[in-house]
C-alpha cells in the first residue's frame, strides 16, 4: 500500500446464493483510494457499484453472500475486525450519502432525534443532547438551512426533496469522516436542486479534507466533480484513469459506448444505444463479460482479459491492448 492511501480494494469477488443458482456479481474488482481525492465510479444500472460502496461500509451481513478478496483501511484488513469496530468506522471515519434523501432518513423519527443520534455516535465522548442540537443547528445553517430550528422538529416526510438532501450530507459531514460514499446523490431531485446539491458537497468535503467515491450516471457531474475514474460493466472495472484522461480518450470499448450513449446539445450525431443488456449474473459470460455485446469481439475474448497498466494511475482490461506501449495506445 503506497503512502497517502485511505482505502485499498483488491480481488473483491461477491457472490448471491440463490434460488436460480449462484450470483457471482463483483468479479475481482479492485480500487483505491487516497486521502482526499475525489473519485468517480460509473457505470449501467446493475454494474455492482452499490454494491461495492455497501462492502466498503460492510453492510452485506446476510447468509446467502460470500464475499472474497480485501478492503483495507490505511492498511488494515476491514474483513479481520470484529463487527463493533466496523461499525464505530462507518460511524465516524467512513460514511454515506444515499440515492433516495427520504429513504433513507427513518419517517417516525424527527431530524433531531436522527441528527443527536449520528453526533453522538462519531463523538469521542458523551454528549448531551442539547449539545448535539447546538452542532445540529450549526452543521444546518453551513449548508444554508436559515431555519435549523423548524428542520430538527420536523419529520422527512414535512421536508422538500433538496431540504432532505441537504439534512442527509449534514449528517454525512457531521463527524469530520475521511471518506464520503456518494451513492448518486440529487438523483431524485430537479436539475437546479442537484447541481446546487453537488456544488455544496464538493465544498465542504473539500474543507472537511474528506476523500469522496462519487457513484453516478451523470457523465457531466462526474467530469466536473471528480479527478480520477474508475469505469465498471458487469461487476469488473473495465478502465481507471483521470478524468481528463478518460474522456479525451476512452480505451475500452465499454467506455467508449458509454459515452456514446449520452444526449448532446450540439453536433450532427445522435446518441448511439448500447446493444444488448447487462448480464445475468448466474449466467455470467464466460471472459470478459462485455464480449457479447462488443462490436470489437474476438475470440480471445472469451478467455479473461488482462488488465494492462499503461503508466501511473491508467489502465484498461481489454485484449485489445495486451501488450500496448503507453505512447502507442489508441482507441
Amino acid at each position: 500500500m503506497t503512502e497517502g492511501t485511505l482505502i485499498e480494494v483488491e480481488d473483491l469477488h461477491v457472490r448471491f446464493d440463490l434460488f436460480e443458482g449462484v450470483s457471482h456479481v463483483l468479479n475481482g474488482v479492485g480500487i483505491t483510494i487516497r486521502n482526499g481525492e475525489r473519485i468517480g465510479l460509473v457505470g449501467e444500472s446493475g454494474c455492482g457499484k452499490s454494491l461495492l460502496a455497501r462492502c466498503i461500509l460492510g453492510l452485506l451481513e446476510q447468509k446467502n453472500i460470500r464475499i472474497d478478496g480485501a478492503i483495507r483501511y490505511h492498511g488494515r484488513d476491514l474483513f479481520a475486525m470484529r463487527g463493533s469496530e466496523w461499525r464505530d468506522l462507518r460511524g465516524r471515519r467512513i460514511t454515506m450519502i444515499f440515492q433516495d434523501p427520504t429513504a433513507a432518513l427513518n419517517p417516525v423519527f424527527t431530524v433531531a432525534d436522527q441528527m443527536v443520534e449520528v453526533i453522538q455516535r462519531g463523538g469521542n465522548r458523551k454528549r448531551k443532547r442539547e449539545e448535539c442540537l447546538d452542532i445540529a443547528r450549526g452543521a444546518l445553517r453551513r449548508v444554508f438551512i436559515d431555519d435549523p430550528d423548524r428542520v430538527l422538529r420536523s419529520y422527512p416526510f414535512q421536508l422538500s426533496g433538496g431540504m432532505a438532501q441537504r439534512v442527509i450530507i449534514t449528517m454525512a459531514l457531521a463527524n469530520d469522516p475521511e471518506l464520503v460514499l456518494a451513492d448518486e446523490p440529487g438523483t431524485s431531485l430537479d436539475v437546479t436542486v442537484q447541481e446546487q446539491t453537488l456544488r455544496l458537497m464538493a465544498t465542504l468535503t473539500q474543507e472537511a479534507g474528506a476523500a469522496v467515491l462519487l457513484i453516478a450516471h451523470n457523465l457531466g457531474v462526474v467530469r466536473e466533480f471528480c479527478e480520477r475514474l474508475y469505469v465498471m460493466y458487469g461487476g469488473v472495472i473495465v478502465e481507471e484513469g483521470s478524468v481528463e484522461e478518460i474522456f479525451n480518450e476512452p480505451l475500452h470499448p465499454y467506455t467508449q459506448a458509454l459515452f456514446g450513449a449520452v444526449p448532446r446539445l450540439w453536433g450532427g450525431d445522435l446518441p448511439k444505444a448500447i446493444a444488448g443488456m447487462v448480464p445475468d449474473y448466474t449466467q455470467a459470460p464466460e471472459g470478459c463479460r462485455f464480449h457479447p455485446r462488443c462490436p470489437h469481439a474476438k475470440p480471445e475474448c472469451q478467455s479473461t482479459p488482462p488488465w494492462v497498466k499503461l503508466g501511473e494511475g491508467r489502465g484498461v482490461r481489454c485484449v485489445l491492448f495486451e501488450g500496448a506501449e503507453r505512447s502507442t495506445v489508441h482507441a
